[in-house]
């Protein structure tokens, strides 16, 4: 008798713990190099903090015990953000080449922010996405560079109609000129720009609503979502 697979946890539901051990495994498919990194991170950040603590006021013990404290610290601190990024760069080109890319990419903007996934699509799986944010409405497409410029200017032209004032702005991903690389997505979406009050995001939803109720939805090909898109979050804002 075949053995039933356990469906994928979803990544918010799980512990902090739980989402690090996750993310964590997930890089190292990816980035077989990355537990070296962090190792050797630790190494000299810890031995620069050790230093830097051993050289402040005071004497025996209780100097050794902060010298101890202060590697821990700095040391952790710096695995931790070289962590974050690696996981996030790993987390990027686990996706590259998976339809839905770059919505799955977009899970990564802060409150503030609207994703709807597959506002427009075609039978060959090119995809466009709709970010509903400060810079006003940003539909965001995918797929084969050809059928995508036919299928943004269709669906530009329904958001302008019910948009009114409000700026609609087009993004295409990809590695070609004129396309935003995947790992970018989300920085060139946020540097649009403020246009809109938060107050005018509301109405612009409610003027959206008209134009999805329209058109049937397709569900995303789903997949695992790598837990560094959601929990790595404050690493892709600077934080």
């Amino acid at each position: 008798m075949a053995k039933k697979t356990k469906p994928p946890v979803d990544p918010s539901k799980m512990s902090r713990r739980r989402q690090v051990l996750e993310t964590y495994k997930m890089a190292r498919e990816v980035d077989p190099a990355i537990r070296w990194w962090m190792l050797g991170t630790f190494l000299v950040f810890g031995a620069l903090g050790f230093g830097l603590f051993w050289l402040l006021p005071g004497e025996g013990t209780f100097s050794l015990i902060m010298a101890i404290v202060g590697a821990l610290l700095i040391g952790l601190l710096a695995v931790m953000i070289v962590f974050g990024r690696r996981a996030q760069r790993a987390a990027f080109n686990r996706l590259e080449g998976q339809p839905g890319a770059a919505a799955r990419a977009l899970t990564m903007l802060r409150r503030g922010w609207v994703v709807e996934e597959v506002v427009g699509f075609t039978k060959q799986q090119d995809m466009v996405h709709r970010v509903v944010g400060p810079p006003g409405i940003v539909l965001v497409g995918e797929g084969n560079l050809t059928r995508l410029k036919a299928l943004m200017i269709s669906e530009r032209k329904k958001h302008a109609r019910v948009a009114g004032d409000y700026p609609v702005h087009e993004v295409l991903v990809g590695n070609d000129e004129g396309q935003v690389p995947l790992p970018k997505l989300v920085k060139h979406v946020q540097k649009l720009g403020r246009q809109v009050k938060p107050a005018e995001i509301t109405e612009i939803r409610q003027r959206l609503k008209a134009l999805d109720a329209q058109r049937p939805k397709v569900p995303l090909p789903r997949g695992p979502i790598p837990t560094s898109m959601k929990g790595m979050r404050g690493n892709l804002r600077g934080r």
